[in-house]
């Protein structure tokens, strides 16, 4: 091969890579594209088994084609990152993200080499977000296949494997096209055909097994109870803020005002029999900046709302420590009875709500001293309001699978995301957080409710169906009716299980690809 047709071949490779980032940022929400999520990874592992019977693609340059397909993804995904910080940010945890991606490269290069390689790169992309959301500072999850997929026909494997299986089902489907592909156009054998459609095909196959067992679980009613089991009517209040981005709450007392007024608006429509009567509030996060237990007129002001209301409130609030750090909290309030039972945040973000490394990362942006000192939590994230167990996972937190699976275990009988996007303006930040929340309905089998400062709140079924939605940046009250449970999804049974199946059958395809190669080239030894 001439070097003018290396670099032409190289430069194509480089464009479909960034192409194949794009077509993953393009099946994320709020577009309704899921399907593009497997045609873009297709797209990437064919660069990068292209030359199978021909010159083969390096390690560097697997790593350099799936860093290029990290950046097509990651750029366009994260800028409500930089909204209010500029673009640094954004565009170092981009490039930090799309890291990960030309590891996978790496990975898929070396396991791509074997009659199994469908298999074996669909885990290694396993292996690859499992390291991408557990490190470093305890790793970043967001843009995870499962979570482009609420609306996939793969769904139905998050409530047997949770997200990770679903983002795998996503992955083998993936390396499924591209073997069939490859098949085609290299007029492969018999067999190798066989193993490609076998792939394509397996994560679907069963998807489609579980569709009925999803589909039992369908809102009957029509208002998100389904029949036969115990309901409770959950109202979320969104407030809305005075003015978005970083200081959205240097007018702390207005946005407590804004959803105490809204719960009063409530207490409205529930005399005039415009919404059924709520057994509980769910306010978001940051409702409540004010630290209640210390300022006695907030205190005052959701003691009334509660009482007006007739129901305990979660309110989402900021606690001040002796330390004088700070606790992201959710604390049950109940009329005069005042606080109860609390949930602190226990996944805290990094570079928001704390900074690590702060003398060193203050050198790089003036916004780093505008990072929090909030410190972590304990507990099993249920708290328990107007008799019924509630799993909390608090913003961030719905993006780890731990979380959820610790509280519905602990006895959750629905989960509440508390929410504040405030920060973050008119992004699709807010879309893609919703659609987490939609997986973790069908992961565990309970209905969400979403409670967001500025939007987007919402009520999702336990199948993952929207039943109510506010609009951006106005203050909203969402009424439903849900059904409690108390059974287990096998995804919350078996928890991390899955996700370390994959993960170890990902190493042992690396380890005997790694063996191999050095049999067949003996100066290795």
């Amino acid at each position: 091969m001439s070097r003018r047709t290396a670099s032409i071949r190289v430069g194509l490779s480089s464009l479909a890579s960034v192409v194949s980032g794009l077509l993953l940022f393009a099946s994320f929400p709020p577009r309704q594209l899921w399907f593009l999520a497997p045609v873009g990874l297709a797209l990437l592992v064919a660069v990068l088994i292209r030359s199978r019977g021909g010159t083969p693609v390096s390690k560097k340059g697997g790593f350099g084609y799936g860093f290029l397909a990290g950046l097509g993804f990651f750029v366009p995904l994260l800028p409500w990152i930089g909204v209010y910080v500029g673009p640094l940010p954004w565009l170092a945890l981009a490039a930090v993200e799309s890291v990960y991606i030309g590891l996978f490269g790496v990975l898929a290069v070396i396991v791509g080499r074997s009659r199994w390689w469908p298999l074996s790169i669909a885990l290694a992309w396993s292996l690859m977000e499992w390291i991408r959301s557990s490190f470093p500072f305890g790793g970043f999850p967001w843009g995870r296949l499962a979570f482009g997929q609420p609306d996939g026909w793969l769904l139905p494997l998050a409530s047997i494997g949770g997200a990770p299986l679903l983002s795998f089902g996503v992955a083998l489907t993936a390396t499924g096209i591209a073997a069939v592909v490859a098949a085609a156009v290299g007029r492969r054998s018999v067999g190798e055909w066989s193993a490609a459609l076998a792939a394509t095909t397996a994560a679907s196959l069963v998807a489609l097994a579980l569709v009925p067992t999803l589909a039992s679980d369908d809102v009957e009613t029509g208002d998100g109870a389904g029949s036969g089991g115990t309901t409770i009517t959950v109202a979320a209040i969104q407030g809305s803020v005075p003015r978005l981005g970083l200081d959205f709450n240097a007018q702390r007392r207005a946005v407590l005002d804004n959803h105490v007024r809204e719960t009063y608006r409530l207490v409205d429509d529930v005399a005039a029999g415009r919404t059924p009567k709520p057994d509980l509030v769910v306010w978001p996060e940051n409702a409540s900046d004010i630290d209640p237990l210390r300022n006695s007129d907030a205190a005052e002001e959701i003691t009334a709302a509660s009482e007006a209301v007739g129901a305990p409130i979660l309110v989402g609030t900021v606690l001040v420590n002796d330390d004088r750090t700070t606790t992201n909290s959710v604390i049950v309030w109940n009329g005069v009875d005042g606080p109860g039972e609390r949930h602190d945040k226990k996944i805290i973000q990094p570079f928001g709500e704390y900074l690590p490394y702060r003398s060193f990362f203050r050198l790089f942006s003036e916004y780093a001293d505008r990072a929090g000192y909030f410190v972590p939590g304990t507990g099993n994230g249920v708290v328990h309001a107007a008799g019924v167990a509630v799993g909390i996972a608090t913003c961030y937190e719905v993006a780890f699978d731990r979380a959820l699976t610790e509280s519905v275990r602990s006895g959750a009988q629905f989960i509440a995301i508390p929410t504040n996007n405030a920060t973050f303006g008119d992004t699709e930040m807010t879309y893609q957080q919703l659609a987490m929340s939609r997986i973790r309905a069908v992961e565990h089998g309970r209905s969400v409710i979403v409670a967001a400062t500025s939007g987007i709140s919402a009520t999702v079924s336990p199948r993952g169906e929207v039943l109510q939605q506010s609009d951006l940046f106005v203050p909203e009250a969402l009424t439903q009716r849900i059904e409690l449970r108390d059974d287990m999804t096998v995804a919350t049974d078996l928890g991390a299980i899955p996700e370390i199946l994959l993960c170890l059958a990902a190493a042992t395809f690396l380890l005997a690809a790694v063996v191999g190669n050095r049999r067949n080239n003996p100066k290795h030894h």
